[in-house]
């Protein structure tokens, strides 16, 4: 069986990759592992991953995710990941997302996203969006 190519960016196999902590294995080492499993699930519709992995004070009830969803996520990109001078278990990660929905053009979602690492497992805080794709994030939080 061929190979897959983890949808994250990282050139590397998926079960080699995102699919360690999608499944449960593995937790990841840093916000930005975080960040890019996260995408992947995104992918895959994996509501039960992204929300375990939303850290409680911000996560939503559950997501607008649907199977029959027309959302094609197209690349990930990340611009940057720091740990904060000040404290170890604060982290940012600036990326940017390619989707298209449907047929239409293809949408960029680029955002800062806020990390933070508690009993050794790091979780998605929130993020600072452009203005242009704030609108639809908020929408996709929601659920």
């Amino acid at each position: 069986m061929a190979a897959v190519v983890c949808p994250c960016g990282s050139g590397r196999d998926y079960a080699k990759c995102c699919a360690r902590f999608i499944e449960g294995n593995e937790v990841a080492a840093n916000a930005e592992a975080l960040m890019r499993s996260r995408y992947t699930a995104y992918t895959l519709n994996a509501e039960t991953y992204l929300l375990a992995t939303w850290h409680p004070s911000t996560r939503p009830t559950s997501l607008p995710l649907d199977a029959n969803d027309k959302t094609r996520w197209l690349g990930l990109e990340v611009k940057r990941f720091a740990v904060d001078a000040a404290d170890e278990n604060k982290a940012v990660v600036e990326f940017v997302a390619r989707f298209k929905v449907g047929g239409n053009r293809a949408e960029r979602l680029h955002e800062i996203s806020r990390f933070v690492r508690e009993d050794g497992r790091w979780f998605y805080v929130d993020g600072e969006l452009d203005g242009k794709n704030a609108q639809q994030r908020a929408a996709m939080a929601r659920g």
